[in-house]
């Protein structure tokens, strides 16, 4: 069968880690506070020049090399992001450029915290039915760039980075590496809960974050193990297989309860928001690129990638590693 099997990863941070007890200095805020509610102790945050473009060609440049290529051997690239450089041209177009290729496929993907599991999906349907070969698939974003940094409540939870996955369409035995099954979701009628209070089209600003943190978690928790319960089924597969789950990291308070509704162990859990905070689509790529790195998620491993985020969109995708 064929399948889009992962051959490198890559991630890039902001060269600025900010500590609570930093952001504390500037907002109403604490380490406590902070550490309580969500678990986060540092966040990286883009300084003038560093863009979310230039953190995604960066996880890409770093994912080819990983994967022994370049970009003369990719043919298609998707990038996922809520903070594109620019309205448009569309960011993937700017790394596309950036990394020295032309004439394929480059284009955004804009599903919030989701994107990732959005953009991953989506290149993996056209590199299965031929439309490409090999893929970069890339979450990145600058948040720091729309939070309103008078509101305590939300401004202390996100941080800036970019992840990348190199992707190629291989024909591979049942039990093989790839993407076995994937699901996704969007419920616009929650829309208020996760937003940004500005576009384009409505105000002419680009707006500032809003969110209702309860209402979010409550919904977090129960999608999230509901879409992972789909892709376990069509995989035919028990929670006990996954060898990794690689979340989306929002909070730790809904890491720890996603895992326990699933009857999964913590120590199965990926965890990086402590490092980074919430990174939107960057985070479920640049949190397996760090399990990768350190030698957590090895070739064969069961890997379940998943996110939630504002729309509500929400999804997952199990693949071997």
């Amino acid at each position: 069968m064929i399948r889009s099997v992962l051959i490198g990863t890559g991630s890039a941070l902001p060269s600025d880690c900010v500590s609570n007890d930093e952001l504390a200095k500037r907002v109403d805020t604490s380490d406590e506070w902070i550490r309580e509610r969500t678990g986060i102790t540092q966040r990286y945050i883009a300084a003038e020049g560093e863009t979310t473009g230039t953190l995604a060609t960066a996880a890409a440049q770093a994912a080819l090399d990983d994967a022994g290529l370049s970009i003369a051997d990719i043919d298609l690239i998707v990038l996922a992001t809520a903070t594109p450089d620019n309205t448009f041209p569309a960011t993937a177009t700017k790394v596309q450029h950036q990394l020295g290729g032309k004439d394929f496929p480059a284009f955004d993907v804009a599903a919030v915290c989701s994107g990732f599991l959005y953009a991953l999906s989506t290149a993996d349907a056209m590199l299965r039915t031929g439309m490409a070969t090999r893929a970069i698939v890339i979450g990145a974003e600058t948040f720091s760039r729309i939070l309103d940094w008078e509101d305590r409540t939300t401004c202390v939870l996100f941080g800036d980075g970019a992840g990348a996955f190199v992707i190629e369409a291989q024909d591979v035995a049942a039990d093989g590496p790839g993407i076995i099954a994937s699901r996704l979701h969007a419920d616009g009628e929650h829309g208020d809960m996760l937003y940004v209070d500005g576009g384009p089209s409505t105000t002419g600003e680009v707006g500032k974050v809003r969110m209702k943190g309860r209402e979010v978690f409550r919904h977090a928790v129960t999608n999230l193990s509901s879409v992972l319960g789909e892709v376990l089924a069509e995989a035919g597969c028990q929670p006990g297989d996954i060898d990794w789950v690689v979340p989306h990291q929002a909070n730790f308070r809904i890491l720890d309860a996603t895992a326990r509704k699933l009857g999964l162990p913590m120590d199965k859990v990926v965890v990086t928001v402590d490092r980074h905070a919430n990174t939107s689509a960057a985070s479920v790529p640049l949190a397996f690129d760090v399990a990768k790195k350190d030698g957590r998620i090895q070739k064969g491993d069961l890997v379940m990638l998943e996110a939630m985020g504002g729309g509500f969109t929400w999804g997952a995708s199990l693949l071997r590693a």
